[in-house]
Parts: structure tokens; C-alpha cells; sequence
């Protein structure tokens, strides 16, 4: 399918070590996958779901010891310690080439190698990058072309270039102890081995789309975050795009795929999903930040997801999907989950592959008792979404009016508050943080530092990655303002005052007015927060004005706790945390004891 030499050395090499029967180049053409999922049909690799209610669906089990991504076995490999960072795993290169390529000796042995040339973005755009995944299992190149864009035009697009993203991916025996994530962020290269879990061997997803990409992102000066892309559309026609960034179980995917409240959609309000997890960033020739999904498709969490919960996310899903260890339903042939619905399956076979009754699922052993597992996926085409933007294929991207970090807090953030400047929104980014809401995850209400969500997933230093985000605020002359969102704060008696879900749209509108110079604020010791009376609670049930008035109060004294929390965080990140992150803090401080 190439001529190019850089590409097929690198192939021969690796050929070399895991020692397939044949190799076979992925085209992208639907003969071929059409081909590959009759073949994993047949080897039960995967089974194919009702083609009446679910039309090209197929339910995929992963090893029950291989359900998630491994933070702890996933590795920074640079030349030095320093420039991984204190907060990622660290290997050094060599020993880690070393290490793995016993793994990986004879891996593809009696078995056929996949080539599957891939582009992160739209083929011929300036954001796209190119990356050539290798890898032993149909169930990852099916995945890969519904994930990434896949195919002969990736190759003509690469040319004779070297410049690709080198990845390679073996099963192996999926052996727990020997599972390695490993990124060579100064080789371009990912090697994941013993593992067929989607996090971990869909390699275009986390471990090319941000580790890798958030180092070329600082070397080429751009960004790439982990961060949900957005655009609310007016009556009038105008769209604005927002991107965002959240801790898991924050309600990040069900915020991108909003759906406006009555009041809102009867005024003629719209909103537009063009991403639902990355969004690489760069300054346009107009001066301002410049957004593009590098992905072609989400991998969803099946849990929770309902016709109520997340309508536009189930929809997705309803062709051309691949599910993963969720529940099948023997006596129709389709799939289900804790949450999708109230029917549990009577005849069905759980996530583990066993009979599975219904009547035995224990909340407090959702991993042993549940249909599906909790962190079981679904794997659709974006254009399948039917609230896709029209501006999801375009090459140059969207412009960003807005950026929001948001978090899981009880007391201590309010509801929205605004940041002063890019320098003091880079400082609200870098403190991000959740608290911890399930027992079986240790105590609760533990605060878990995340900076704008990137903790397992920036691919070089953290420190130097915050100094990143103030480089780019130097170079932006029309930035976006930056907020950020708490939809959890809580009573006492622990139940939330804010309803979200679609109603967050009610902020994203105070949000807007406030980029376009439509409302006032009012300062406090973090930033500005909303007039209580500027937020519209038109149609909400229970809340008043006074309610969002408390939403919006601030709590010194958790945040005075907090700052401690953020100095013991900083002092972890090392010493490469910049100075004007320290200033902002200090400033922090001193506001909150006047």
C-alpha cells in the first residue's frame, strides 16, 4: 500500500520480533471490515447482535482481568526522569525497549499482523497527525476505524514523510503482572502489550490524542486537551463553541450532548456536539483559539446511559456499534445495561461470559453482581450522534468563545465563577479537583487534584505543561475567557441543589452573555461570580432566586482549607510549577483572609 521506507522498516522490524503468519494492510474499505467481522464472527471473538433493532452491532468480552485503563502500568518513557515528571510513571527508554521486547518475541505467532494506517482529525487538515498502529486482534482494528480515520488516503497523505506516530500492539497472554502502556514521547512512539482493553490498545485514543500529542503540542505550539467541544446556537443562527474539561463522573459526555431545556428549545436554541472527550487547540490567523475533535467516534461508558440520562449518546449507539462487556440479552438477541432501563433481561449472559440472574445484583459488588460491567463501553461512529455538529469534518476547525474547567465539590466552588485573566484561568485549571463519592473508592470526599483533567494524561512534565498553557495565553491575542462550573455543590443533608443535566445549559448561557459583554458580575476573593438574578431559572421547579444565591456564595473557610490542599499539591508537582501559578495563589490567599 506505500512505498515509503520509513513506514515499511519500521514495519519489518517489528515483524521481526512478534513474528506473525502474514501481515495484512487495513484499506478502509467496508469488503474488507466486512470480511474481518465475518472472521471474528467465527472465532467468537465477537457475536452479532439483532440486525433488526441493532443493524451491524457486535458484543465483544474482553479477558475479565482486562476491563480498564491501568494507570499504574502505564508509563512516560523519556530520556529523563525530570521531563516525565513526578506525577506520570516513569522508564527509562532503553530498559524499557529491553523489558517489553521479551514480551512481544513471537507474540504474533500463528497469527496475522494488522497495518492500520490512521489519521487523528480530518485527512488533509493542518491539525491532522498520522499514525500506523500494529496490531494482533480484529477487535481493535474494527474499533480503530469506527475511533480514528482509517485508510489508503491516510497513506497518500503521509507520503514519504517519517513523521508518524509508531505504534504497536500485541495481546500476548494479557498476563496482568507483564501489561504495559508505555509512550516514547521523544521516539513517537506508543508499545502496549498484554492487554485487549479498549483504553489501553486503541491507540490513537488517549495514549497518541493527548500523551503523545500534548508533547508535540508543546513543541510545535499548539494544545491538546482533554476537553469536550460544544456549540450553542442561537435563534438567530449564530453558534458560539465552547470546549470543557472534567474529571470522569463529572457529566462530561452528557454536557457535550445537551439537550436544552423547554424554555430554550421552544425559543429556537440548538446545541452541537463536536466532541466528546479531545480537542486540539491552536491560534487561527483572526488570533483567536481554534478547535478540532482529532477523534471520528465515541468510546462511551454504558452504565447510566438512558433515554433520560444521555438520549442524543443511546441514539448513537443504535448501528454500527461495538459493545463491550455489557449484558447480553439472549431472548432478543441485543445488549443491556445497569441504568439503560428498568427490564432487566430474564435470560441473559452477564459481562463475564456466565448465566447471569438479575435478582442477584448487589450495588455494593457491582464488579461480581452487575449485567454489565461498570466500566463496560459502547464504540460509535460520531455522525451516528444526532446532535452532530455540521462543523465536525471541517478542516480548520471551530472557534472557542469560552473555556470551562469544572469539578466535583460539595461546599467549597460555586456554582460558575470567572476567571480574571488567561493567567489566573490557567491557575483555576491547574487546581481542578473532585472528590471522591464512593465508598468501595476509599474515603469519601477525599479531594483528587486533576488539573484541567489532564493528571493520567499529559505526556511530559506537569510543572512544564502548566508553563505551556501560560506560553499559549502570550501568544493568543483574542483568547477565550475561562470559567469554571460545579453542578454538585449539596445540601446538608447531602442531596444536590442544582438540577443539572440539561438545565447546565443555564449556565452555559450566563456564560455566553458574559463573553459577549452582556452582563455584569461580581467580584470575590477567587474571580467573578454571576448577579443571582442573571442566571434564569424560568421553568425550574424548587429553585428561586435565593437558591442560586447560595449556589453562588463563597465558603472562606473550606477555601482557606483548600489552599493548604493546593500548596501540598504544587510542592508534589515539583519544582517546575511556574512562579506566576505561585503568585496567583498567593493572591488567592490573601483575598480570601481579608
Amino acid at each position: 500500500m506505500t512505498n515509503n521506507k520509513a513506514v515499511l522498516s519500521w514495519i519489518n522490524e517489528m515483524a521481526e520480533m512478534v513474528n506473525p503468519d502474514k501481515i495484512v494492510w487495513i484499506d478502509g474499505s467496508e469488503e474488507q471490515a466486512d470480511a474481518l467481522r465475518a472472521e471474528a464472527c467465527s472465532t467468537g471473538e465477537l457475536e452479532a447482535l439483532n440486525p433488526e433493532l441493532y443493524p451491524n452491532c457486535y458484543l465483544h468480552r474482553t479477558a475479565v482481568n482486562d476491563v480498564a485503563r491501568v494507570e499504574h502500568r502505564t508509563f512516560i518513557c523519556t530520556r529523563t526522569k525530570e521531563d516525565a515528571g513526578t506525577i506520570n510513571n516513569w522508564m527509562d527508554p532503553k530498559e524499557c525497549y529491553e523489558k517489553l521486547s521479551k514480551l512481544y518475541k513471537n507474540s504474533y505467532k500463528g497469527k496475522t499482523m494488522y497495518v492500520i494506517p490512521y489519521s487523528m482529525g480530518v485527512v488533509g487538515s493542518d491539525f491532522a497527525k498520522i499514525g500506523v498502529e500494529l496490531t494482533d486482534s480484529i477487535y481493535v482494528v474494527l474499533n480503530m476505524i469506527i475511533m480514528t480515520r482509517v485508510g489508503k488516503n491516510v497513506i497518500e497523505a503521509l507520503g514519504d514523510s517519517a513523521d508518524f506516530v509508531k505504534g504497536l500492539h500485541a495481546t500476548a497472554d494479557c498476563d496482568e503482572e507483564n501489561r504495559y502502556i508505555c509512550h516514547f514521547p521523544e521516539d513517537n512512539t506508543i508499545w502496549s502489550v498484554n492487554s485487549a482493553y479498549g483504553g489501553n490498545v486503541l491507540l490513537g485514543k488517549k495514549c497518541f490524542a493527548l500523551r503523545i500529542a500534548s508533547y508535540l503540542g508543546r513543541k510545535e505550539g499548539w494544545m491538546a486537551e482533554h476537553m469536550l467541544i460544544l456549540g450553542l446556537e442561537n435563534p438567530q443562527g449564530e453558534i458560539k463553541y465552547i470546549s470543557a474539561a472534567f474529571p470522569s463522573a463529572c457529566g462530561k459526555t452528557n454536557l457535550a450532548m445537551l439537550i436544552p431545556p423547554e424554555i430554550y428549545k421552544k425559543a429556537g436554541y440548538k446545541v452541537w456536539t463536536v466532541g466528546d472527550d479531545i480537542a486540539w487547540i491552536r491560534v487561527g490567523e483572526d488570533g483567536r483559539l481554534w478547535a478540532v475533535n482529532p477523534e471520528n467516534g465515541f468510546f462511551g461508558v454504558a452504565p447510566g446511559t438512558n433515554e433520560h440520562s444521555n438520549y442524543n449518546a443511546l441514539m448513537t449507539t443504535k448501528k454500527n456499534c461495538i459493545f463491550t462487556n455489557v449484558c447480553h440479552d439472549l431472548d432478543n438477541n441485543t445488549v443491556w445495561w445497569e441504568g439503560l432501563d428498568n427490564n432487566p433481561p430474564k435470560n441473559a449472559i452477564n459481562w463475564k461470559g456466565e448465566k447471569w440472574d438479575y435478582t442477584t445484583y448487589d450495588k455494593a459488588d457491582k464488579v461480581n453482581t452487575s449485567g454489565a460491567h461498570p466500566n463496560s463501553r459502547f464504540t460509535a461512529m460520531a455522525t451516528n450522534c444526532p446532535c452532530i455538529s455540521s462543523e465536525f469534518n471541517s478542516l480548520k476547525g471551530v472557534p472557542l468563545t469560552a473555556i470551562i474547567f469544572g469539578g466535583r465539590r460539595a461546599k467549597t466552588a460555586p456554582l460558575v465563577y470567572e476567571s480574571r485573566n488567561w493567567q489566573h484561568g490557567t491557575f483555576v485549571g491547574s487546581i481542578m479537583a473532585s472528590e471522591t463519592t464512593a465508598a468501595a473508592a476509599g474515603a469519601v470526599g477525599v479531594v483528587r487534584r486533576d488539573p484541567m483533567a489532564m493528571r493520567p494524561f499529559v505526556g511530559y512534565d506537569m510543572g512544564d505543561y502548566f508553563a505551556h498553557w501560560l506560553a499559549m495565553g502570550k501568544k493568543i491575542p483574542h483568547a477565550p475567557k475561562i470559567f469554571h462550573v460545579n453542578w454538585f455543590r449539596t445540601d446538608d443533608e447531602g442531596h444536590f441543589i442544582w438540577p443539572g443535566f440539561g438545565d447546565n445549559m443555564r449556565v452555559l448561557m450566563w456564560i455566553l452573555a458574559r463573553c459577549a459583554g452582556e452582563v455584569d458580575a461580581v467580584e470575590t476573593p477567587i474571580g467573578f461570580v454571576p448577579k443571582a438574578e442573571d442566571i434564569n431559572i424560568e421553568g425550574l421547579d424548587g429553585v428561586t432566586v435565593d437558591t442560586i444565591r447560595e449556589l453562588l456564595t463563597i465558603d472562606t473557610a473550606s477555601w482557606l482549607e483548600d489552599v493548604e490542599n493546593i500548596k501540598a499539591f504544587y510542592k508534589q508537582v515539583g519544582d517546575r510549577v511556574p512562579a506566576e501559578l505561585y503568585d496567583e495563589l498567593a493572591v488567592l490567599e490573601a483575598n480570601l483572609k481579608k
